[in-house]
This record gives C-alpha cells, structure tokens and sequence, in this order.
C-alpha cells in the first residue's frame, strides 16, 4: 500500500463514509486513513443518519444508493447538523436529476463510482463556489456509458429483453444484439 502526503485538512479531519458496499466502504476508509482523515463508516441509512447527529463530521462521502434507503436522507441529516460540512455524494447510477437533487440539499460534489480516493479526496478540499473539479483522467468511453445504462434498465426490467426494448426505445432485435456483445472498454 503507498502512503499518501498528509493534507491540510483544518482542525477537524473527521470523515464519515455511508456506503452499504463493505469491501469498497472498507477499502476507501484504508485510503482515507493514509491521507490524514479520522474516518468513520456506516453501512445503512440509519447508522449514519445517527453517526451524523451524534458526532457531525467535517467531511462525509455518501452513497445514493443503499439498502435501506436513499444516501439523501443522510446528507439533508448531516447539513443539519453541521453547516459548514463538505458532502460527497457517491452513486452507480448518475443521472443529472439525482445530482441536481444531491446538490439542492447540501452535497457539495456528486460522483459517479467507480471513484478512486484522489478523486474523492480532490472533490472533497475544492474551495470556493467557481472552482471546478479536474477532469478525470480515465472517463469512461461513451460507448461503455451506453452498454452500462442498457445494462441497468435489463436489469431493473428483470432481464426481460421485450420490456427494456420498450422502456428504452429500441428494437428488440437490436437490443438482443447488443446484449450479446460484450462489454466496451
């Protein structure tokens, strides 16, 4: 494991990470920890829905998706809790709606996994309202997007190949042909 510089993080480098994803919650803590910050974890809504009224970090990054229920009810929890708290909201599933809504309520950044620790770290310490986040330096190719999101609504439709044809507009036949392939780099 390399070890990262320590980061000026101000006088309270507490992190509080909400993901229901264990080995990836416990990989990110692991990183978090190399950079300076006093992590905390939580794997549900309700433990850090409690984690963030019983001990406000300054720092949080939250998964929109989990188990028992939406990452959002954690943030709108936390900004309550502490104003001035920097919030990333981490998701697999990326649509501007959700991120519109993550930003509405107190999240400082929206992420799309998979998000390396610099990536976090970077959105975590941007200061000011007009600084932008650097450019990924692996976007995914449009084409991976494509397969992905086709991926996610197969699934969601329980695999059944008429419904996601239907739901996204396309022919069946193409779709059974792209479903064949596999996935783009």
């Amino acid at each position: 494991m390399d070890t990262q510089p320590a980061l000026d993080l101000g006088p309270d480098p507490s992190l509080l990470l909400v993901d229901d994803d264990e080995v990836f919650l416990k990989r990110l803590a692991r990183a978090m920890q190399s950079r300076g910050f006093s992590v905390e974890t939580a794997g549900s809504v309700v433990a850090g829905k409690a984690i963030a009224r019983a001990r406000p970090p300054a720092y949080a990054v939250i998964d929109l998706r989990l188990e028992d229920g939406n990452g959002l009810d954690v943030v709108e929890t936390l900004r309550a809790a502490r104003a001035d708290a920097r919030i990333v909201v981490l998701t697999g599933y990326g649509a501007i709606a959700t991120a519109v809504a993550a930003v509405k309520i107190g999240a400082t950044d929206y992420l799309s996994k998979p998000a390396d620790a610099n990536e976090v770290v970077r959105a975590l310490l941007v200061q000011g309202e007009d600084a932008l986040p650097l450019p990924p330096e692996n976007p995914m190719s449009a084409d991976r997007v494509r397969w992905e999101h086709i991926q996610r609504v197969y699934e969601q439709c329980d695999r059944n190949v008429s419904e996601t044809a239907r739901r996204l507009s396309m022919h069946r036949r193409t779709l059974q042909r792209i479903l064949a392939k596999r996935s783009p780099r």
